[in-house]
């Protein structure tokens, strides 16, 4: 049995596996014009939208969240809800770090990705032992301690949440800036060289076991694929992701609120990938696009019943857009292609 990869129309589609190299890049790895494009229009948002760098800076770390999900749910199968309370870990790692005195960017970034890797480590024994329901109920029931930790410990702020921080400049050069400049751009730094390490994962033989896992988990074993191994490797290093995001939002908002650990902050994450699409690097961060601005321009309509309106743009991507709105795209493009097929045959 041979796993491949779904041909998407931002992904190129990986190829057979070659054995030994987990992480090796594949023959059919490279960067398609479109995806060239689509990095640019950040770069190009820095010079034409300046009034709006805040928000697009959050958009590029809570779209860094949502690929840390993708790895786990659209690629390996693992279903949780409970995703929150490893970014907010991250976000409390850094912000206690910088509270105390240890302000330094990348080393609070580090410091929330290792906190958030070692305890997704430890939570991953506990995902692989079950089926869907269970990794929900796991997932779930770990993000509601964490929370309530939170809220009762001192240190952390409680429902004041964690505030008074004093973020160093990045590599003791750029400084952060009230009009989000540095922000934005250490955001979408961070962004690009975490999506370059995830898009070599899934693009990778380990990336495509993940997907035989998800398309087949019982009969990964038959050809040698330590299922459980695979599950618990991919697991923690969605959870580091996760953190690194949670830090980075900390250190440019210089606050962490309660609501980094909870479940809404997991739930909408999962609205993300719905929309944008779940198996597609870039379908998170295109949820995560349409989602915030969604949000926010709803929100600024009708503040008492935005989330009705949300609600319906969510039932009409599931209806009419099966597999997000890449996968809408996706059989758009299909059916013109045959189109023009038989129109050129005839």
């Amino acid at each position: 049995m041979t796993a491949t990869a779904k041909a998407v129309p931002l992904r190129p589609a990986a190829t057979a596996a070659q054995p030994g190299v987990p992480f090796a890049r594949l023959p059919h790895d490279r960067w398609s014009p479109l995806e060239i494009a689509f990095w640019l229009l950040p770069v190009a948002a820095y010079f034409l939208f300046p009034g709006y760098l805040v928000l697009i800076s959050h958009i590029m770390i809570i779209g860094l969240f949502a690929l840390s999900l993708d790895l786990i749910l659209g690629y390996a199968g693992i279903v949780s809800l409970g995703h929150a309370a490893f970014f907010g870990l991250g976000a409390y790692t850094a912000g206690l770090l910088a509270v105390n005195g240890w302000g330094d960017p990348l080393l609070g970034l580090a410091a929330g990705a290792a906190v958030a890797t070692v305890f997704g480590f430890l939570v991953s024994f506990l995902v692989v032992r079950g089926n869907d329901l269970t990794r929900l109920m796991v997932t779930l029931g770990v993000g509601l301690m964490l929370f309530e930790a939170a809220n009762k410990a001192e240190f952390t702020g409680g429902v004041d949440g964690l505030s008074g921080m004093e973020v160093g400049k990045i590599l003791g050069l750029f400084e952060f800036d009230l009009e989000g400049k540095t922000a934005y751009v250490y955001s979408l730094v961070v962004l690009f060289l975490l999506f370059l390490v995830i898009r070599r994962i899934v693009n990778s033989p380990f990336g495509l076991g993940l997907t035989g896992i998800r398309e087949g988990k019982r009969r990964m074993p038959a050809i040698g694929a330590n299922v459980d191994q695979r599950l618990k490797i991919v697991f923690t290093v969605a959870a580091g992701i996760a953190g690194v995001a949670g830090a980075l939002l900390a250190q440019t908002t210089q606050f962490v609120g309660l609501d980094s650990l909870g479940f809404v902050r997991s739930a909408d994450l999962m609205i993300m990938l719905v929309l944008g699409g779940t198996g597609r690097l870039y379908g998170a961060l295109i949820g995560a696009v349409v989602f915030s601005l969604a949000q926010d321009y709803i929100a600024a309509l009708n503040p008492a019943y935005w989330q009705f309106w949300l609600g319906l743009l969510l039932v009409v991507i599931v209806l009419f857009a099966r597999g997000g709105i890449l996968g809408g795209l996706d059989r758009i493009r299909s059916s013109l292609d045959a189109r023009f097929q038989s129109g050129k045959g005839e």
